[in-house]
């Protein structure tokens, strides 16, 4: 059954990486043909391509958290420090598209109705929590494993 998971987990991780690089072309080619119609579609197609590269990343970097966890990863069990650190590398990536995704949506909306603005703040209030989440994840869990290396020094 392990086996037939990571193959799982490798397939679905190919899949990701070839839709980003997709995305990545797709936004390439949107640009430059916003930009042979006219200087003006190209500022919005540059935005857009922005926001095409940094979802891009992000995809692909879910793939590669899936290869190296769930594909490489030969040992069933991690010490909490390592899952720290892996859990936190991938969620700073979200937090770093979420946080970019919010700021392009805002100069996106820059010219139109005050009530478009909603969407790309609402995105970086949600990134700005999810900031404060990882702290409270990195308290907790850095507490934790002092608690189980004092429990376990003492035996």
């Amino acid at each position: 059954m392990q086996h037939l998971s990571r193959f799982a987990f490798a397939c679905a991780s190919v899949m990701l990486m070839l839709l980003a690089l997709l995305l990545l072309t797709f936004g390439m080619i949107d640009l430059l043909s916003a930009l042979g119609h006219s200087w003006h579609a190209g500022r919005n197609a540059i935005l857009q391509a922005i926001s095409y590269v940094v979802i891009a990343v992000a995809v692909f970097d879910v793939a590669k958290y899936f290869v190296e966890e769930e594909v490489i990863q030969t040992s069933g069990k991690k010490s909490l420090g390592e899952a720290r650190a892996s859990l936190t590398k991938f969620i700073t990536t979200i937090i770093i598209a979420v946080f970019i995704e919010g700021l392009v949506g805002v100069f996106e909306t820059n010219t139109g109705a005050p009530s478009d603005i909603l969407y790309p703040a609402s995105l970086l209030v949600v990134a700005t929590a999810i900031v404060i989440s990882l702290g409270v994840f990195q308290r907790l869990s850095v507490d934790a494993e002092r608690k189980k290396k004092k429990v376990g020094g003492e035996e």
